[in-house]
């Protein structure tokens, strides 16, 4: 069973006050769904380590906007400090993007891709990829798919075309003037 992850991550426990948005867009650039987390209060903040890197990701007044692109096998989480400066995008590789319940989600292929401000790309969780398809979760398409969004997206990145990244600015202004602030 893959895992399905929505867009307000209504059972993050770490985040006690919040506040959402999302919208779904129809543009020459992208078609899908954005939602954006605004974590005014937290319990405590989260660091992530990317080998001599430690980061904070989450604190209080920290922002998560995320792209569900419509049709695509990839869903894009852009995490902007307090200051509205970008930490990290996080790419997630998915089956499908989807919605629930009004609620935008994907549903998780385990790759991972990370791209910081800096240029660097670190790819995550091939190690779960591999464990699942052993295991039975998925099967010999949604591995394969997994590695070729993931190398897709590895191409576009490197040549400067993978859209959303720079889309991530616009759509989280977008939905602050929608109705978050």
């Amino acid at each position: 069973m893959l895992k399905r992850k929505y867009g307000d991550r209504a059972e993050w426990r770490r985040v006690i006050e919040r506040k959402y948005s999302q919208s779904y867009l129809d543009t020459r650039d992208f078609k899908g769904f954005i939602t954006l987390l605004k974590t005014t209060r937290v319990t405590e903040p989260l660091f992530v380590n990317y080998g001599e890197k430690k980061l904070c990701i989450v604190d209080n007044c920290y922002l998560w906007l995320q792209q569900f692109p419509h049709k695509k096998n990839h869903s894009v989480t852009t995490m902007f400090d307090a200051n509205g400066e970008i930490i990290q995008w996080y790419i997630d590789i998915c089956h499908k993007n989807s919605i629930e319940e009004n609620v935008p989600y994907m549903d998780d292929l385990f790759l991972d891709l990370i791209l910081l401000p800096s240029g660097e790309v670190i790819e995550k969780d091939a190690d779960e990829l591999e464990e699942a398809y052993l295991n039975g979760i998925i099967d010999k398409s949604l591995y394969d798919l997994a590695w070729n969004e993931l190398n897709s997206i590895k191409r576009d990145l490197c040549k400067g075309e993978f859209k959303l990244v720079n889309l991530s600015k616009n759509h989280k202004d977008f939905l602050i003037n929608e109705s978050i602030s």
